[in-house]
């Protein structure tokens, strides 16, 4: 009897429980930004930025995970970073995902001078160094060095997504950066496909390339998409984390990367409250993120 992939997933006690957690963090950080909406609409300060003069509080059941050098409660700080750090995630997956899946398919299946300008395209990106590239955006879009037609497109974009705008050039350089991998694979897979026989059916019937492309190729490498999404999502979190971490991500909205940069500030003093809660919800985040990627490509990979 043939096993279907939701079968063989729901067998993978490590993948539901991935599954779970990463169902969490989601939940966490849709109420966080209901909770920004509705204190933008209220006026109101966010618990997050509360400041008190309890600074440097350990752990204790008013304050569960302590508080930072301005009294800030660390467990809410934590909690509206998963906010920024899913949001990073899903905006440079879909940048990079568009991007690899696109030219893939197209210069897999097209081949020739549109196949040698993908290559080119994909080797030059490959040898970028990412990080620097991502530094370079951040600087560019959060400082001002664009036009004020750009700036103002920008802040108008930053604030539906609810987002500073420095964190936009993150999202854009993340997945400029990123669709490189995915879209090797899926050129190969997609040059492998072309030569099926229900391939060369459908050239002889007259079908149109975007239709074999969109009927044909696109749904036999859609589970390639889904289990490098998640492995893009996870990057993506990561380097938003550092990129926050070095000053140059987020500035007033909460971030992992910011409580890491603020907490070292006084780990020498035993102050390891903020830092250590910070890097567990990131460990637990990619952790559950690269157990899920594991669970879907064992699930959905038809040679598996």
């Amino acid at each position: 009897m043939k096993i279907s992939a939701w079968q063989k997933f729901r067998s993978d006690k490590w993948g539901i429980a991935a599954l779970a957690v990463i169902l969490i963090y989601l939940a966490a950080a849709l109420s966080v930004e209901i909770y920004d909406l509705y204190c933008r609409n209220t006026g109101s300060t966010p618990a997050y930025s509360q400041s008190s003069a309890k600074s440097y509080q350990p752990p204790s059941s008013e304050h569960w995970c302590g508080t930072d050098y301005q009294g800030r409660d660390v467990f809410c700080r934590m909690v509206a970073g998963t906010s920024g750090a899913l949001k990073t995630g899903l905006f440079s997956g879909i940048i990079a995902v568009s991007i690899g899946v696109t030219l893939g398919m197209i210069s897999g299946y097209c081949g020739g001078r549109i196949d040698e300008i993908t290559v080119w395209l994909f080797s030059t990106f490959a040898s970028m160094p990412t990080l620097l590239f991502i530094l370079a955006f951040a600087l560019l879009m959060g400082q001002d060095f664009l036009s004020s037609d750009a700036s103002d497109v920008l802040n108008t974009l930053a604030g539906i997504l609810n987002v500073e705008s420095g964190m936009l050039g993150v999202y854009l350089a993340i997945g400029l950066t990123g669709w490189v991998t995915l879209c090797k694979v899926i050129r190969g897979e997609t040059m492998r496909l072309k030569s099926q026989h229900y391939i060369s059916a459908a050239k002889v019937a007259g079908v149109s390339v975007f239709t074999i492309i969109r009927r044909h190729i696109f749904p036999n490498v859609f589970h390639l998409v889904i289990i490098y999404f998640t492995t893009l999502f996870a990057g993506a979190v990561m380097l938003e984390v550092i990129v926050s971490y070095l000053g140059l991500g987020a500035q007033t909205m909460p971030s992992w990367g910011l409580m890491i940069s603020d907490g070292q500030n006084r780990l020498w003093a035993g102050v390891w409250w903020e830092i250590s809660f910070a890097s567990l919800a990131l460990l637990i985040l990619v952790l559950a993120l690269n157990i899920l990627g594991d669970s879907l490509r064992d699930a959905l990979d038809p040679r598996r």
